[in-house]
């Protein structure tokens, strides 16, 4: 067993062990993002990049720093409110610059107010993200306060931060049935002779190629759930992305993305299309439906790429 493959090991075990204490989801929990500052005026949140959320090229991959940007602002959003609250994504719209997305990434962010004379209580805010000092990204995204579905009871959330004692792994043998689904789908995605990165198959990303664009899907659980069981915004998000990605060659990236959510991630398999609009010689532009449970829509996505230098 080799030094990222026990860390990946032990992260995952560490994670179920925190998903024990109700209040988070576990891709939370896997991650485990920092919560350095949260007030109703800002939060800032910082997340290291390693061989369990790290894409080939070592930078982090796109599903998991999506799952970090949407804490950070729903943090922020939540602060006003309560801990337990339930946020529900409503649209987000991140830039990148392209500069290396590797150690240690630190978000800023700020709410900016709450939409007036509407019946729901919405509230939105800005991100800015750094790596090593450099600008990797910023955005902006809304959030809707909900009630829980009916017969689903809360927790509030437990604002963990690096300067927390570890949490020790739990042994594969103490498992429960349902995290044991979790620990088996992380060592298949160790075993997979697949030429991606860990995250990649752990989080189910599956796209390939068509003559319009590209298709994607993935298998969605408890490893990519959020807390009342559909697909985690950012994890939407990340496998639109991954499926527009495929729809182009890699002499593209993603320069910006904007995501509108439109209704819950649920079901067993959540599915992707990604269309081109666009592709001229410096910039392309794709389109991303992403669909649930009896083909309802999930998510519309355009994201834009920039042509990379040779």
């Amino acid at each position: 067993m080799n030094v990222s493959e026990s860390f990946i090991r032990q992260r995952v075990l560490q994670g179920i062990a925190l998903n024990r204490t109700p209040g988070f989801h576990y891709v939370g929990n896997f991650l485990r993002p920092s919560f350095d500052h949260v007030s109703a005026q800002n939060v800032s949140m910082s997340l290291n990049v390693g061989p369990h959320n790290a894409d080939r090229d070592g930078n982090v991959n796109f599903g998991a720093l999506l799952v970090f940007a949407d804490l950070a602002i729903a943090a922020n959003v939540r602060a006003a409110h309560d801990r337990a609250a339930r946020l529900a994504t409503v649209n987000m719209h991140m830039h990148f610059t392209g500069a290396p997305m590797t150690g240690l990434i630190e978000a800023k962010t700020t709410v900016h107010g709450y939409l007036v004379d509407s019946l729901g209580r919405q509230g939105a805010g800005s991100i800015s993200l750094t790596a090593g000092g450099q600008p990797v990204g910023f955005g902006t995204g809304a959030f809707m306060v909900l009630d829980p579905p009916k017969g689903v009871a809360l927790y509030p959330m437990e604002l963990r931060s690096e300067k927390d004692p570890e949490v020790p792994a739990l042994a594969v043998e103490a498992l429960e049935p349902d995290e044991l689904l979790i620990w088996q789908r992380a060592e298949a995605a160790l075993q997979s002779n697949e030429n991606q990165s860990f995250v990649n198959r752990f989080f189910g990303f599956d796209t390939r190629a068509e003559d319009f664009g590209a298709v994607g899907e993935l298998k969605n659980g408890a490893h990519v759930g959020n807390r009342v069981g559909h697909l985690q915004g950012g994890i939407t998000m990340g496998l639109g992305m991954a499926t527009a990605e495929r729809a182009l060659n890699k002499d593209w990236r993603v320069s910006a993305v904007s995501a509108w959510f439109i209704s819950p991630g649920e079901g067993p398999v959540i599915s992707a299309r990604s269309t081109i609009l666009h592709r001229g010689r410096l910039t392309a532009v794709v389109r991303t439906e992403i669909t649930g449970l009896n083909n309802r829509r999930t998510m519309e996505m355009v994201t834009t790429h920039a042509k990379k230098m040779s």
